[in-house]
């Protein structure tokens, strides 16, 4: 059983669809961040920080849980896989949780395909924060 809400999964679903329309700076990196740096990817990222340190206050199980989703929907398990996904997510964890999900480039397509595999319907999660 998925041991995160599912309204959880689609806040970070939806800050690593921010992280992921962000661009590379096109300015020197001394200049300062103002209202057009805003979709620059920039050391101290503050939509990175603020997703690392909703990651990192979820407990166990729900990290846990995320990083099984993930799995599943990049289809490493299968959807009748979960506690095998979770289990093996909890025994080779060997980095925080935020640093190993936000090194997925794909990361929100694979939860929100997780979610789908699970019968999760993500439109109504992303309801449920939005």
């Amino acid at each position: 059983m998925l041991q995160i809400a599912p309204e959880k999964v689609a806040h970070v679903i939806i800050r690593a669809r921010e992280l992921d329309a962000k661009v590379s700076p096109w300015d020197s990196s001394g200049d300062v961040r103002d209202a057009d740096t805003i979709l620059e990817a920039r050391a101290g990222d503050a939509t990175e920080g603020e997703l690392r340190a909703f990651i990192g206050a979820l407990n166990e199980d729900e990290q846990t849980s995320l990083v099984a989703l993930m799995w599943i929907g990049r289809e490493t398990f299968g959807p009748d896989e979960l506690e095998e996904a979770i289990d093996t997510a909890r025994l080779e964890a060997t980095s925080p949780t935020a640093t190993y999900l936000l090194g997925e480039p794909l990361l929100a397509d694979y939860l929100e395909d997780g979610l789908d595999a699970l019968g999760i319907s993500v439109e109504d999660a992303e309801d449920g924060i939005l």
